[in-house]
């Protein structure tokens, strides 16, 4: 970490979630390291979860104020997410919700670095972010705005995600396990390279989730998770296809209203949009149920063996602790229509299965 923050001036903003960097002792050795290096620390502690457009804006005004010349996030995923708005943000002569939105351009940044805490979101190796609006129930998938939001560097230690609470872990790998998924259903066709990559990554969370989880001090077990979360959003797995994220646009919509933790809501509604989406292209469900879950095909039509697929993936997520419904979170049928609006955005979405406002409210209603 010295060796990467010289050069960039000693006035530092550290941005950081809860408490677990404390309990860690991680939030020691970063100030130690900081003094060290004579930096006059700014602090901007308890980003959310899903990180608020609140918070961004108290980072844009410390790094206004107090004319900060780097930011570190110390955290995962949600604050590197706030992190990189508040880079862009401090350097926009408007509000930052405009660079978010797309009213507005991105001129400039503040320079950052990440210190990963846990293995999700992939957001250390890509430029993207995703931040609440609370006041309007907006959840914005930000794509970022490169090279500015992009880290200048990311350091993952396994040892820092050893404190991560049992929860968060299976958030995580249900999370980096979604992103894959969401490239292997694309519109693309040939792409053997890709199909292989995504399922070689999806068996290997896979074999080192249930280590982490029994132990988590388990080094080689959150090393690979940590490399995995990395390489399932960092643009690799989709060269040349895109990918569907409808998924994640659904599950956006659930977490702006009920404010749920991600990775528990994707748990929920992927199963879901696979059961809905499965006739677009039986024989790509029956591939991954194959390659991925080891179904038998024998016998048996792709749509038979795609569907035991589905299953298998719920299973082996429920199987983490993982939820399995809308109402595990005490969510019933009321803001179906609010969040089916919100997700489609008043257009379709989707390009393995393009999909309307009804199409979502009855994915919806089948995540009940």
């Amino acid at each position: 970490m010295r060796t990467e923050l010289a050069g960039y001036g000693k006035r530092v903003l550290l941005v950081y979630g809860g408490g677990s960097i404390n309990r860690s002792g991680l939030y020691d050795e970063v100030m130690a390291i900081l003094r060290e290096m004579g930096a006059e620390v700014h602090e901007l502690p308890g980003v959310e979860p899903n990180p608020r457009l609140s918070s961004v804006r108290k980072g844009v005004e410390i790094c206004r104020r107090e004319e900060i010349d780097f930011i570190l996030a110390v955290g995962g995923g949600s604050v590197i997410d706030c992190v990189k708005a508040i880079a862009v943000g401090a350097r926009h002569e408007g509000d930052v919700w405009e660079v978010i939105t797309g009213k507005g351009q991105a001129t400039g940044g503040v320079p950052f670095g990440t210190v990963l805490t846990l293995a999700a979101t992939g957001s250390e190796m890509n430029p993207g972010a995703v931040i609440t609006n609370w006041e309007t129930k907006e959840k914005v998938g930000w794509f970022g705005a490169p090279p500015y939001s992009f880290p200048t560097f990311s350091i993952l230690d396994p040892v820092y995600t050893f404190t991560v609470p049992r929860d968060q872990t299976v958030y995580g790998v249900v999370d980096m396990m979604s992103h894959a998924l969401e490239q292997y259903f694309h519109a693309a066709a040939n792409t053997p390279l890709q199909d292989r990559w995504i399922e070689g990554l999806l068996r290997t969370v896979m074999e080192a989730a249930p280590k982490a989880l029994a132990n988590p001090e388990d080094y080689e077990a959150r090393e690979t998770l940590l490399y995995c979360g990395t390489m399932a959003l960092n643009q690799i797995l989709s060269m040349g296809t895109g990918g569907d994220w409808s998924t994640h646009w659904l599950e956006h919509a659930v977490s702006a209203v009920y404010d749920i933790p991600h990775g528990g809501g994707l748990a929920i509604l992927f199963p879901n949009w696979m059961k809905y989406c499965l006739d677009a292209n039986p024989g790509r469900f029956a591939q991954l149920a194959v390659r991925v879950f080891d179904v038998d095909p024998a016998g048996r039509s792709d749509r038979e063996v795609g569907l035991e697929g589905i299953e298998r993936l719920r299973q082996f997520w429920t199987g983490t602790g993982a939820p399995s419904r809308l109402a595990d979170y005490g969510i019933g049928d009321d803001q179906i229509p609010a969040m089916a609006a919100k997700a489609t955005q008043g257009g379709e979405i989707g390009v393995f299965r393009r999909l309307t406002k009804g199409d979502v409210a009855e994915i919806y209603r089948m995540s009940l």
